[in-house]
């Protein structure tokens, strides 16, 4: 008797082909099986047609999510990619949930299959019938970032999304996969490919093409991309098959336009190299038939890391920077791809084992998940908590290559302990290099440091070695002129103790260097005589011989979506002979936002350039490597800085106090970089002291003193896995309403010094204010130029005429400007006006209160007294809208620990820090080994409640000024 055949309701994303492309393979083996497949998707119908001719194959046009929207090719436009979700699938979920439960039983479905649409495992859950998602990457962890810029009130739409994936039983997880932690059960099946036609040969022979012919192929995907193309931007002798061509655009005689239904597998395999994107299809199939892939990195695209570090582990990688690919300068790139040996032999067949799978589960047959499980699920502390971050104790299940990775970094720039100085120290002698100034005072990141360029030396010596080296690792080696003298620097992070946000208007501060830092190498050379990477090499023969060139790697690139080299041209700083303006650089660095990072680096010269008429006339080449985490609020930007700026100068001879390096530190931050923060964050890390906190007054940045840690204090710093940013945008509008707050009590001060007795009566203002010295406090106060100054019992004279929150334009048209040069008002937006102009008034109080406390004498009072300051910042921040879960649940937690009788709480107070949104809470407590289980205990707590293990900062270091700067040169080994 014939098996009844099973029936299948497949839902592809919208985004692109290649998940259509994907879903082809598996589809057509379900087919085979002799089973009945819907799938429910937006791409046309020939995807699956033109490849699958059955009865047993029915396709809905629906479309249930949008994936990213893409301006073209290679620029995501995030606010955009959330809008259009909202509209998709939140606006109308309650209808989309009704329709496909109607639907999937009506077709009696055996089973539902995403990729990677949310909603639809909540219809399933909903109809009753089994869910399974395949993929390698989920919309939650995509849109996590988006939501970073979006602002708060977005962080709903990812919860919502990580809520319905959820409900599906398990995960057929493939290859080059992100963490996913919504879903609870994991099945890995190999790479879906799809399987060729054609020959190399046939291929070859039907385009006219002969087999000796080196073909490269112009591959896009479904995002046809209208780039201008040329005959020089090919080797000569190259021929070049271009893929989604418009019928109107006109190709040199080396370039080929292939057919809009050309099967593309069949053409990539008869190809030398690809040029495109970075896409799970185009990335399978480059693999699977070892086809060199020269990548481009697209914008704010979550998935890229872990797809790009899979394609260049099996050396089939090679990444062009976007101005080479648009200027057409392809030839270094397409003369390096031809050299790699593409050494992928794992499996391809997943389309086979993904439907078998998909079969066994229908039919009721549980599969045999993996032994790892996701994590369990707190708001945005999952969907932002699972950032991708390259920091020891992160509990996150990763690729084995991508654990190396981790490693590899990891043995470079090693996190302080107490056993890692003297492990580090025994590895790495003086018969590496010579010192020639300064010291690395037994620093074990820095003495891992100085390892970590002994073995780019060696490297540099035994460029061919088999062992699989990280791209920047090969850069950085190559750029070095390892006969001559390296200069290094040192900034750390910093733990806003008190403070925060605060100190752009005009508060004390207290901060705390922590013990990780940045290290910055530096060396410069003539023109003629600097190494330089191959396609910089080709630029400067096309320019001609002379011009001086700076070039930058960033160790750790392979943890998130940056590219680890940048170079340009140091005379793209200049016009007319002068320095561009802070503005034309920022737009410079816009371009790409891969390599934005740049701006933190490269705009140190700029600045110098620029606010001391320093000339640079020699090549630049500068390595950093940062163990400071990135969005964690503890200032990994200002340690790049500062750290780069201490290297330059004393590469150059510059003799830069450190108060005034940290102030042109900030001017890369706010004018180059776009980023509105105060200048607290600089000045810790290059003015900080080793154990102590940095008091200082920001009007704008004076150094009241170091603050001696009494020795029966500590602070920590818990990580809550939630990024932070600077750049976001509650901390910006935050900002904004401040300073609007500021302004509005300028001019109510104004109105009130102008007004008549009669007047004053009428609005309710105060006669007794308008004598002689009432006059004088008033008029202090009109011409306020930091909203500290002005007292909290003052503050509260003018709160009940501050309105809660206030339209852009209405503030304009009243008030004309805020007077903030870091923000721009949008005359569409609300702000927040009451909170955030009392948050700095308080805290100012706050922190020299806290200040005056620590000089008191040791007592459980003295530390319940510190800790209730910090609980009242903490507070505070959130009713600027500052807060996150994850930051309140820490918080939470050291409350309970501190109010528990069984444990004899010895921690006394929490709060979030630096600009909020997430990021590091602080935490005050006795110096006892009691309080470091106490720590430990809330880690595993949270980690419990989140999924999500807290990395704990503890622990302090000496600012880049106290550190000064290291001059070394490498020893040579020859014999």
């Amino acid at each position: 008797m014939e098996k009844k055949p099973l029936v299948f309701a497949y839902y592809v994303t919208g985004h692109g082909f290649g998940h259509a492309t994907r879903v082809l393979e598996v589809v057509r083996n379900l087919i085979l099986a002799g089973h009945e497949v819907h799938v429910v998707t937006g791409v046309p119908d020939y995807i699956f047609t033109t490849e699958i001719k059955s009865p047993r194959l029915f396709i809905r046009k629906v479309l249930l999510d949008s994936g990213a929207v893409q301006a073209d090719a290679l620029t995501v436009d995030r606010l955009a990619s959330l809008e259009k979700y909202v509209q998709t699938a939140v606006v109308p979920r309650d209808s989309i949930l009704a329709t496909e439960v109607e639907w999937l039983k009506s077709i009696n479905a055996n089973l539902v299959v995403s990729d990677a649409v949310p909603v639809v495992c909540r219809a399933a859950a909903d109809a009753g019938i089994r869910a399974v998602c395949v993929t390698n990457f989920s919309w939650d962890f995509i849109y996590a970032e988006y939501v970073m810029v979006a602002g708060r009130q977005s962080h709903s739409i990812i919860w919502q999304i990580a809520e319905d994936y959820s409900h599906c039983d398990f995960l057929i997880r493939l290859p080059g996969y992100c963490p996913m932690p919504a879903f609870s059960d994991v099945v890995d099946a190999p790479l879906v490919v799809r399987k060729l036609h054609k020959s190399r040969t046939e291929v070859r022979k039907e385009l006219g093409i002969g087999e000796d012919a080196k073909v490269l192929i112009y591959n896009f995907g479904g995002q046809p991309v209208g780039w201008k193309l040329e005959k020089e931007y090919l080797p000569d002798g190259w021929i070049c098959l271009v893929c989604g061509a418009s019928a109107e655009q006109e190709l040199p005689e080396n370039f080929v336009k292939l057919p809009k239904d050309v099967y593309t597998p069949d053409v990539i395999a008869a190809s030398d190299c690809m040029l495109g994107k970075i896409g799970y299809g185009s990335v399978s199939e480059a693999l699977a038939y070892k086809v060199p892939l020269i990548f481009v990195r697209r914008d704010y695209f979550n998935e890229e890391p872990f797809v790009r570090n899979m394609l260049e582990y099996f050396q089939c990688g090679v990444e062009i920077i976007r101005r080479d690919l648009l200027s057409g300068r392809w030839a270094p790139y397409i003369r390096r791809a031809i050299t790699l040996k593409p050494c992928y032999e794992g499996g391809t067949n997943g389309g086979e084992v993904v439907a078998q799978i998909l079969q066994d589960t229908a039919l009721g047959k549980d599969p045999t998940p993996s032994k790892l499980r996701g994590s369990r699920r707190l708001k945005d502390a999952i969907v932002l908590g699972y950032q991708l971050q390259g920091v020891s104790g992160k509990d996150i299940d990763v690729p084995h290559w991508y654990s190396l990775a981790q490693t590899e970094l990891s043995s470079r720039t090693p996190l302080p302990d107490g056993n890692s100085i003297q492990n580090t120290a025994s590895a790495i002698g003086t018969e590496d290099f010579e010192i020639l100034h300064g010291d690395h005072r037994g620093l074990s990141d820095t003495i891992g440091f100085l390892k970590s360029l002994a073995e780019l030396h060696a490297l540099s010596n035994n460029a061919n070695s088999s062992k699989h080296q990280s791209r920047e690792s090969l850069a950085a080696a190559a750029m070095i002129n390892w006969e001559e003298e390296i200069v290094v620097a040192r900034a750390p992070g910093r733990l806003d103790v008190m403070g925060g946000i605060a100190d752009y208007s005009g508060s004390l501060v207290l901060q705390m260097p922590i013990r990780e830092a940045c290290h910055v190498a530096i060396q410069w050379c003539r023109p003629e005589k600097q190494k330089l990477w191959k396609h910089a090499q080709a630029r400067q023969q096309n320019k001609g011989s002379g011009t001086p060139v700076l070039q930058i790697v960033s160790f750790g690139s392979e943890l998130s979506n940056r590219a680890p080299t940048f170079d340009m041209d140091l005379s793209d700083f200049l016009e007319d002979g002068k320095p561009i303006s802070y503005e034309k650089a920022r737009q410079y660095f816009a371009q790409d936002p891969s390599q934005k990072w740049a701006a933190y680096v490269a705009g140190t010269i700029l600045v110098l350039m620029t606010e001391l008429g320093v000339q640079f006339q020699d090549g630049i080449s500068i390595l950093v490597s940062s163990g400071v985490p990135e969005g964690k609020g503890v200032s990994s930007s200002a340690a790049i800085e500062v750290a780069t700026m201490s290297a330059v100068a004393a590469s150059h001879g510059l003799n830069v106090a450190p108060r005034d390096l940290a102030l042109l530190c900030q001017k890369v931050e706010n004018h180059i970089v776009g980023a509105p923060c105060g200048v607290m964050d600089q000045m810790a890390s290059a003015c900080g002291e080793e154990n102590k906190l940095l008091a200082m007054l920001c009007q704008p940045a004076e150094v009241l003193g170091h603050v001696e840690i009494p020795s029966h204090i500590r602070f920590w710093g818990i990580d809550s896995g939630i990024r932070h940013s600077v750049g976001g945008a509650d901390y910006g509008s935050v900002r904004i309403g401040t300073f609007m707050g500021r302004k509005m009590i300028k001019s109510m001060v104004s109105k009130q010094l102008s007004s008549s007795p009669n007047q004053m009566k009428v609005e309710g203002m105060n006669n007794d204010e308008t004598d002689e010295h009432g006059k004088d406090l008033l008029q202090a106060e009109a011409a306020l130029d930091y909203l500290c100054n002005l007292s909290p019992h003052r503050y509260e004279s003018y709160v009940h005429r501050l309105p809660e929150s206030l339209p852009g334009n209405e503030f304009i048209e009243n008030y004309d400007h805020h007077d903030d040069s870091i923000t721009i008002i949008d005359k569409k937006c609300s702000y927040a006006v009451r909170a955030p102009t009392r948050h700095p008034i308080y805290e100012n109080f706050r922190v020299k209160a806290f200040k005056a406390l620590l000089s008191a004498a040791p007592s459980d009072d003295q530390l319940s007294a510190l800790g209730e300051l910090m609980y009242q910042c903490h507070y505070s921040y959130s009713a600027c809208g500052l807060g996150s879960d994850g930051t309140d649940k820490l918080v939470e937690l050291v409350q309970q620990m501190q109010h528990s009788k069984s444990t004899g709480g010895t921690l006394y107070g929490a709060k979030i820090t630096g600009g909020g949104s997430g990021g590091t809470v602080c935490v005050v407590g006795k110096n006892l080994f009691r309080s470091s289980e106490q720590i430990f205990k809330i880690q595993q707590k949270y980690k419990a409640t989140t999924g999500f293990l807290p990395f704990v900062f503890e622990g302090s270091s000496p600012g880049a000024g106290k550190f000064g700067h290291l001059k070394i040169r490498m020893r040579s080994h020859s014999a």
